[in-house]
């Protein structure tokens, strides 16, 4: 992305904060409040953290007028422009400069605990996004120096595909078709194209047996209706007459 050097971003703004005189450090050990003259604060104001790049700035105006008190640019955090104490998280030292090369080192007072804990997230974040910003510039950077890897077709160059894994259908092994009628298959233990025998000790019934000799007597004379005492005679008689017409009828018969 491309730094847009001309845009200033509001990072946080504070209505109130304190400025103190600070003695030279004595020692390695760092910054003290306590050493301070914490009742009687050099000048207080507003403060105003802004970005513009990959730079911040801290800003201490007036809180009526607006004027510029001082200035500290930052460049990266934590560093030597922004120090916390060692004795208290509301106070910091800041290395302000005038623009002529110049520079001091204060002391900055927050009355509120919760004022110091948003001016140091303010830092935090805007420096992590300028160190992200950096990292995709790098990326991207050894991404279009490297060769682009060609991977299209050369003329007359082909590829095959092995497909694996896949059963061949058997030509033969079609599936049976459900019989008609919504029948079941026979059980496991029936014989093929037979019948279950019946039980033991069950008697079968025999058919009754038909008479075919008449059928096949072509040359024989009907013998002729004997009269009966029966009082049903008459109805029998003309029943075998008609049997006796319908087949003269429907045949033809043989001497």
């Amino acid at each position: 992305m491309a730094e847009d050097n001309s845009y200033e971003s509001m990072l946080c703004v504070k209505p109130e904060v304190h400025v103190y005189r600070i003695p030279p450090r004595a020692s390695n050990r760092g910054y003290r409040a306590a050493d301070w003259k914490l009742d009687e604060p050099a000048w207080s104001g507003r403060l105003k953290i802004t970005a513009k790049g990959k730079m911040a700035y801290i800003k201490l105006e007036d809180k009526n007028t607006g004027e510029l008190f001082a200035q500290a640019p930052v460049e990266q955090y934590p560093g030597c422009v922004v120090e916390a104490v060692t004795d208290s998280s509301r106070y910091f030292v800041i290395r302000i400069e005038d623009g002529n090369g110049r520079h001091a080192f204060i002391g900055l007072g927050f009355a509120d605990r919760g004022d110091s804990f948003d001016f140091n997230v303010a830092l935090q974040d805007h420096f992590k996004w300028v160190k992200q910003e950096g990292e995709l510039a790098k990326l991207e950077a050894s991404q279009s120096a490297a060769p682009k890897l060609d991977l299209s077709f050369k003329e007359g160059q082909t590829i095959k595909i092995s497909i694996g894994n896949i059963k061949k259908k058997d030509a033969g092994g079609a599936k049976p078709r459900p019989m008609a009628g919504g029948l079941l298959p026979p059980p496991p233990g029936a014989k093929a194209g037979g019948i279950l025998p019946p039980p033991a000790g069950a008697q079968t019934v025999p058919l009754a047996q038909t008479n075919t000799a008449p059928l096949l007597d072509f040359g024989s004379p009907v013998p002729a209706p004997q009269p009966s005492s029966d009082v049903w005679g008459d109805f029998t008689s003309a029943g075998s007459n008609s049997s006796t017409d319908a087949v003269k009828s429907g045949w033809v018969q043989f001497s």
